[in-house]
């Protein structure tokens, strides 16, 4: 199925879904198209990447913080992405797409990727990922507090923290 397509059904499942708290998951399921997958007969590892895509706008959605963060004009932006696969997804396989908040810091918003398939975990994902309005960062404070929102972070993972590391550490070598 077209891209564009399954974008414009995530967004009318939106619609019609009952309003989650901001770090309630979101799921949502999708079939391995033909297209999809590459010459292993599975689903090409990029394609991950762009369904994950569609599992954040998912969100967003449901938390009905979609409308307001267009109307702002403030615009997602995915700092890194780290994907796992554990086992691979065929043609025409049915799977769900989980999407949750793990937590923030004052620039980047943490969130956990799963596909599921047959109550098996196929691939899971740690995505970093900020807003950004004419092309300045929004910080997560005033992203947060545009919705209502006053509260603490969760519990930052230790992966997370590994994560960070890494980065500061690749911004030093790297520039």
């Amino acid at each position: 199925m077209n891209l564009y397509l399954r974008l414009l059904v995530v967004l009318l499942k939106t619609l019609f879904s009952a309003k989650r708290d901001l770090l309630e998951p979101s799921r949502i399921t999708f079939r391995v198209a033909p297209l999809d997958c590459d010459l292993n007969l599975h689903m090409n590892n990029g394609r991950y990447l762009t369904l994950m895509d569609l599992g954040r706008i998912h969100l967003l959605g449901q938390t009905r913080m979609l409308g307001p963060m267009l109307r702002a004009r403030w615009m997602p932006v995915l700092g890194a992405a780290e994907i796992n696969f554990i086992r691979p997804l065929g043609p025409l396989q049915a799977f769900s797409l989980v999407t949750r908040l793990v937590t923030w810091d004052e620039k980047y918003f943490y969130i956990e990727q799963r596909f599921e398939s047959r109550g098996r975990i196929c691939a899971v994902a740690l995505v970093k990922g900020l807003f950004v309005a004419n092309k300045h960062r929004v910080d997560s404070g005033t992203v947060l507090r545009k919705f209502g929102l006053d509260m603490d972070a969760p519990h930052m993972p230790e992966v997370v923290r590994h994560w960070n590391d890494l980065s500061a550490l690749k911004r030093k070598h790297y520039g």
